[in-house]
C-alpha cells in the first residue's frame, strides 16, 4: 500500500528533527550547519530548507522540545492543589530523575544554549506564569515564611540537574564509572527528598 503524501512529509520532517536533535546536542547551535543536519538525516539540503526555511527555525523547534522535556512536564505537579509539599517533592524527585536518566545530555544542551536567548528560554518554560506563581512555591513560602521560596526551588532543581552537568568531567577523569553514576543517581531519588525535608524543618 502506498504511503500518502502527508505520511511521507511527516516522515521527512521527523527525520530532519531527529537529525537536528543529534547534531545540535553534539555541536551546539553556533557550530552546527544546515548541511550537517541534512547529512545526519541522509536527506537533501534543499529539502531541509523547504521544510524549515532556516537553521534558526529548526533550532527553535528543537529547543522548545528540549525545554519542555526539562521543565514543562513537572508543572502540573507543582500546581497540584490536592497534594502536600512533601508529596510534590517525592513525586518530582523520582520522576524528574527518571526523565534525566533517559535524557542525560538534556541539561547540558539546554544550559549551553540558554545564554544566547534567556528571554525565549524563560518564556518557553513559563517561568513567571507557571513556576513563580505555583502552588509549590506558595507551600514553600508558608512552610518557611522568613526565607525566599526560590532558594528552596533552586536547591531542589540543582540537586537533581547538576550531577548530569558534572557527569562528563567525572567520567573523563575516571573518578566515577557509568555504573556507579547510575547507582548514585538512583539513590538520589530517596536522598533528595530527605535533604529537602531537612531544609524545611
Amino acid at each position: 500500500m502506498e504511503q500518502s503524501k502527508a505520511e511521507i512529509n511527516l516522515s521527512t520532517e521527523e527525520k530532519f528533527k531527529e537529525a537536528a536533535r543529534i547534531v545540535f546536542t553534539k555541536k551546539g547551535y553556533a557550530a552546527t550547519k544546515t548541511r550537517d543536519i541534512a547529512e545526519q538525516a541522509g536527506l537533501n539540503l534543499a529539502l531541509l530548507n523547504y521544510y524549515f526555511r532556516s537553521k534558526e527555525k529548526l533550532f527553535e523547534i528543537i529547543m522548545l522540545e528540549k525545554v519542555e522535556q526539562l521543565f514543562a512536564f513537572i508543572l502540573p505537579a507543582l500546581n497540584d492543589t490536592s497534594t502536600s509539599l512533601e508529596e510534590k517533592i517525592d513525586w518530582v524527585a523520582t520522576n524528574y530523575i527518571e526523565m534525566l536518566l533517559k535524557n542525560p545530555d538534556l541539561p547540558i544542551f539546554v544550559l549551553s544554549e540558554v545564554r544566547s536567548n534567556p528571554e525565549r528560554f524563560g518564556k518557553a518554560m513559563q517561568l513567571k506564569s507557571q513556576v513563580m506563581r505555583s502552588v509549590f512555591l506558595k507551600q514553600l513560602a508558608e512552610r518557611k515564611p522568613g526565607v525566599n521560596p526560590i532558594h528552596f526551588f533552586l536547591n531542589f532543581l540543582g540537586m537533581m540537574v547538576f550531577p548530569f552537568i558534572a557527569k562528563p568531567v567525572f567520567g573523563a577523569s575516571g573518578a566515577v564509572s557509568e555504573g556507579t553514576f547510575v547507582q548514585m543517581i538512583a539513590e538520589r531519588k530517596a536522598l533528595i527528598p530527605q535533604w529537602m525535608k531537612l531544609m524545611l524543618e
